[in-house]
């Protein structure tokens, strides 16, 4: 990713930054506004590319991978244009080398302070406030911070809208992001509602007509030129053909930074309505067709690169032919460390197994160390028939990814209704998703690994080995029940994280609680998905207590389940 982000990104930028402004320059317009331009045009949809991908499952495709890169450097790059754009508008003339360096040397020191700033104070600021448990005032905090860097950005000479981006990466930094996104998401909705209203405001609709041929001139030569930039810096990059068309299709439109920064020139006077007119309305119509044609971004690669579905057959191909004669072995989905462990245990034991994976470099580098892994992509059923999933004993999926691992199983499911699958998650929290898909095991990773380090311990203890196992197969053999919910602490990203897991929580019951005097059973927790896990009473700790139990005052009461039943059990605990 780094090579593509650093690499094929700059490419792209610079060059349609050259040819797109080199144009507008030659077309009348002064070179400060066809440099802005030029910028304008290199810069794509990031919200519509990635949204249009995560929908038709190509975001970890190689041209998924190749786009986002891409995508990423141009997010970046619109922080110098953000810089400039006050600079080059400034009509006291002279030479333009010195302001250039002040304003760079001024947004160096900007990054450098929010960057301080975002280390050694925002979290302490945000793990005080969030110690207030209040919401509003988490709100106001995120705005404060928000309206200060942007503040500062102004006095420094510097734009509004640099200082709201620096103020987005230090708070995207701190382990409150998740909160703080969820705050500010009814702000972002209004507010990016307004900016296209006022983007709206400043196209006429009246002098379309007469500009019209204008905007279709634009619109293609943006589309084209763009796609074309991509495919030929993308296939000298070394990617075939095929997946160099389809990055440049996914890329081929403007984006939303190309409003703001045609914005920021109005207001700065680098352009006139005879420009930004066509330029805007281009832009507009390139993002109205983005999405049809990213969807079918495949079918033109298809027809239009001869061999490129002749490479994927090839592919499926050389993979059928490698596991024709297998019978009876495993398939595993991701070769990664733990694809690469599990396969190691596998030749040890003298089974046989089929290895898929999307990364040409550990594909390379393993088949020349004689691993059985073939490119394929464990998604497509087709991939999957050529892996033999029909005579295979188990298919294992070891990727992290929840959403690539649903995907999988189902697929696979599909094809085959008998194979065992079993599939790797990082914890409880998407076990069930995984199960609902097809898979006959789900492994949690922090589960697991937490009953390592119980059975290592044990071990050390002098706890006979059979008496250890004993204890671990009776806690996967219920489900990891026991171990699914555990205490959390205050921090805003427990809540937001991890809403949907198994809290726990313990309870003393006073005497003014109205389950005192009843039975654990009759108090009708279980329809809230709560579970009575433990009672503690005169100092003695039970485990998993009988429902007839009649609770007494001064019991402790630990219970777990969905944190937001946990605050319906406590209400009928404490009132009834």
């Amino acid at each position: 990713m780094k090579s593509t982000v650093l690499g094929l990104g700059s490419a792209q930028v610079l060059i349609t930054l050259g040819l797109a402004g080199g144009i507008a320059w030659y077309l009348g317009v002064e070179w400060q506004g066809a440099l802005i331009l030029g910028g304008i045009v290199a810069l794509s949809s990031t919200a519509i590319a990635t949204k249009q991908l995560i929908e038709q499952l190509e975001m970890q495709s190689r041209h998924g991978r190749i786009a986002l890169g891409i995508l990423l450097f141009q997010d970046l790059a619109v922080v110098p244009f953000l810089v400039l754009i006050p600079i080059l508008a400034d009509p006291s003339g002279g030479s333009m080398l010195q302001p250039m360096l002040w304003a760079l040397a001024k947004a160096a020191f900007a990054f450098a302070l929010m960057f301080a700033l975002g280390h050694w104070a925002l979290r302490p600021l945000f793990h005080m406030v969030a110690g207030a448990h209040s919401i509003e005032l988490f709100t106001l905090t995120i705005l404060l911070v928000s309206l200060a860097a942007a503040a500062l950005t102004y006095q420094l000479g510097l734009s509004l809208a640099l200082g709201a981006f620096l103020a987005g990466m230090m708070l995207g930094e701190t382990e409150y992001r998740h909160q703080v996104e969820a705050e500010v998401r009814p702000f972002r909705d209004v507010l990016m509602g307004l900016f296209f209203i006022s983007v709206g405001t400043q196209l006429d609709l009246m002098v379309l007509p007469e500009i019209w041929h204008w905007v279709a001139l634009i619109t293609l030569g943006l589309i084209l030129g763009k796609a074309a930039i991509v495919i030929v810096i993308t296939h000298f990059g070394g990617h075939e053909f095929g997946v160099a068309l389809r990055s440049g299709l996914v890329l081929a439109q403007g984006g939303e930074f190309g409003f703001a920064l045609i914005t920021l020139g109005i207001a700065q006077g680098l352009f006139s309505s005879e420009v930004t007119q066509p330029v805007l309305a281009a832009i507009v119509l390139s993002m109205i067709l983005a999405p049809l044609i990213i969807r079918h971004n495949g079918t033109f690669a298809k027809r239009v690169c001869a061999n490129y579905l002749g490479r994927r057959m090839a592919q499926a191909q050389n993979l059928s032919q490698a596991s024709d004669e297998l019978s009876g072995h495993v398939i595993v989905c991701g070769f990664g460390r733990i694809g690469q462990n599990l396969a190691s245990f596998l030749k040890e034991e003298g089974f046989n197994y089929v290895a898929l994976d999307l990364d040409p470099v550990l594909i390379r580098e393993a088949w020349e160390a004689g691993e059985q892994v073939f490119y394929g992509d464990s998604r497509n059923a087709e991939i999957l028939h050529s892996a033999g999933i029909e005579r295979a004993r188990a298919l294992v999926v070891t990727f992290h990814d929840h959403h690539l691992s649903e995907q999988i199983i189902h697929t696979a499911r599909k094809v085959s209704a008998e194979i065992m699958i079993v599939a790797r998650t990082h914890d409880d929290h998407h076990l069930e998703d995984l199960e609902q898909a097809g898979a006959n095991d789900v492994v949690p990773e922090s589960i697991e690994a937490s009953m390592m380090l119980a059975a290592h311990t044990l071990r050390h203890l002098d706890v006979e080995k059979g008496e250890i196992d004993e204890l671990i197969e009776k806690a996967r053999a219920d489900h990891y029940s026991r171990l699914r919910g555990y205490f959390h602490g205050e921090s805003f990203e427990d809540q937001v994280e991890e809403e949907d897991h198994f809290h726990r929580h313990s309870l003393v019951l006073t005497e003014q609680c109205r389950a005192v005097g009843r039975r654990i059973g009759e108090l009708g927790l279980a329809s809230h998905d709560i579970e009575v896990i433990g009672l503690r009473r005169h100092g003695i700790h039970g485990e998993t207590p009988d429902p007839e139990i009649i609770l007494q005052a001064n019991d402790t009461l630990i219970i777990q389940g969905p944190p937001k039943e946990l605050e319906h059990a406590e209400e009928i605990l404490v009132r009834g």
